[in-house]
């Protein structure tokens, strides 16, 4: 005869785990709320506390911190066999635990002596004995996993490589847990913790790292981290960091038709219309050159004439929220290309390595403050143009300078150490005539200069965040130019 302690907040298929278990002659251990469960399911158990004598106490908080539940998990069989049968332990073969639910209440902003009350004591403590034993005990934490340990219990046990994955599992677990408990007490009355810990699963081993020579992993189960490609190569370091820009801003446009082509973490060619094969066909236009080997992200369903323009173009990675059972096959024609669905966004804190430690953002809800500096008002065709162009400079390497139209962006000068040699780039790349066209600049012009090339170019509408101690020269400059300019009172900084 077998035991299995069964001790779970999520109830969800202990029920039917739970009945496996009796067909096949195990006895359960039980309290509290899973008790509850199984004895509205019928389902036959022994309380905890009638096994260790000692009453559940101090409203829950002590239920299954006995000798006769550890020493029945911690037991080494063959080894400690003559201490338990003395002490009328029984060995308990599996453990299903998981735990109260504090990652969530914890952030419901309620009081201190409310949260603590849903830090889980005895669960963890079962769960970190069982893994720790896992040469004799499975341990189950995740409900995810009851389909597996049913099969696992019908052909007779479980093998010693399957013990050893579910107690890596509810290792990962408790340090999770650990660490949102930390995180939470070491960042009351601040907005980040003192101390930070994170945990990101499902790691995958990447080709390389950003160059051959260079090792890699992603991580994460969720958005573009957990995405595996339709069709295609095995993602690579660069293409998650390329998909990624992409994606951020193709979720700048919410109406209509959008589709973005990036190149090395920055924008090449981007546009917006109706259709979205003339979309499409208008963004790569922008920067033909730059869209070969590039990301392409669209936020309409990708049709068969749409597949057959993309794959005239040798393209690194697609990204679109569905596809049609013919694009799909016109694709496979061009098998290396990585066709990804996109995902629902994750919002989360940005973080990112450096020398010793870590640097974390967050960005929060905030409000631009759009207001004419200028005195000539923007037209509606200039407004249109400037609100796609400073949508694209949010997300280009610092310093960027975009020119665009309402339809679509006509240049482009991104990462250069100085603004104006950002915006002489963005006029060299213009394929088509900057006249009447709006320009956007990610931060405050400190002086004249990048406005005077923008406007010889032929640009008649400026946005940009203000700020600089010589606003009013830019503004006297825009004036004298005939140049209508936006203040948005926010800064675009893309290090």
């Amino acid at each position: 005869m077998k035991w299995a302690l069964l001790s779970v907040w999520d109830k969800t298929g202990i029920v039917d785990l739970a009945k496996v278990l009796i067909e096949h002659d195990y006895r359960i251990l039980s309290s509290g709320g899973t008790g509850a469960a199984l004895d509205k399911a019928g389902i036959p158990f022994t309380d905890v506390s009638a096994y260790t004598g000692s009453p559940e106490m101090m409203d829950g908080r002590v239920k299954t911190l006995h000798p006769k539940i550890h020493g029945g998990i911690l037991g080494r069989r063959g080894i400690d066999d003559a201490l338990m049968q003395e002490h009328g332990i029984e060995p308990i073969d599996l453990v299903v635990v998981n735990l109260y639910p504090f990652e969530a209440m914890s952030s419901k902003g309620l009081p201190i002596d409310k949260v603590i009350e849903y830090i889980d004591i005895g669960g963890p403590a079962m769960v970190r004995a069982a893994a720790k034993n896992h040469r004799y005990v499975a341990v189950v934490v995740d409900p995810a996993d009851y389909d597996k340990v049913a099969e696992a219990i019908r052909r007779g046990g479980f093998t010693a490589e399957e013990r050893l994955n579910l107690a890596a599992k509810a290792f990962a677990r408790t340090a999770a847990y650990d660490g949102a408990i930390s995180n939470y007490f070491t960042g009351i009355g601040r907005p980040f913790p003192t101390i930070l810990t994170l945990q990101h699963r499902g790691g995958r081993t990447l080709r390389y790292g950003e160059n051959p020579h260079q090792a890699a992993a992603v991580y994460g189960e969720a958005g573009i981290a957990g995405e595996e490609p339709l069709q295609g190569r095995q993602m690579s370091y660069n293409n998650y960091l390329d998909v990624h820009a992409a994606v951020g801003l193709l979720r700048e446009f919410n109406d209509g038709c959008a589709a973005v082509i990036v190149k090395h973490n920055n924008p090449c060619g981007v546009a917006i219309g109706n259709g979205l094969l003339e979309t499409y066909i208008a963004a790569r236009e922008v920067d033909p050159v730059s869209a070969y080997g590039s990301i392409v992200a669209v936020n309409k369903e990708v049709t068969e004439d749409v597949a057959r323009e993309i794959t005239k173009t040798f393209v690194e990675v697609l990204i679109a929220p569905s596809y049609t059972t013919g694009a799909l096959e016109i694709m496979k024609a061009k098998e290396n290309m990585r066709v990804l669905r996109l995902p629902d966004p994750v919002i989360h804190d940005e973080i990112r390595s450096i020398d010793g430690g870590i640097l974390v953002q967050r960005t929060e809800p905030y409000r631009e403050n759009w207001r004419v500096v200028s005195e000539r008002e923007p037209t509606a065709h200039e407004m249109l143009a400037m609100e796609l162009a400073w949508k694209v400079c949010k997300h280009t390497k610092s310093n960027a300078i975009v020119f665009a139209d309402e339809k679509a962006v006509i240049g482009i000068g991104a990462g250069q150490m100085n603004r104006v040699e950002s915006a002489e780039i963005a006029v060299r790349k213009a394929r088509k005539s900057l006249a009447g066209s709006a320009v956007a600049s990610d931060a405050f012009l400190p002086f004249p200069d990048t406005l005077e090339v923008a406007a010889a170019a032929g640009a008649t509408a400026l946005v940009q965040p203000g700020g600089s101690i010589r606003d009013q020269e830019v503004i006297d400059a825009a004036n004298r130019l005939n140049v209508a300019m936006v203040f948005t009172g926010v800064r675009h900084f893309r290090h």
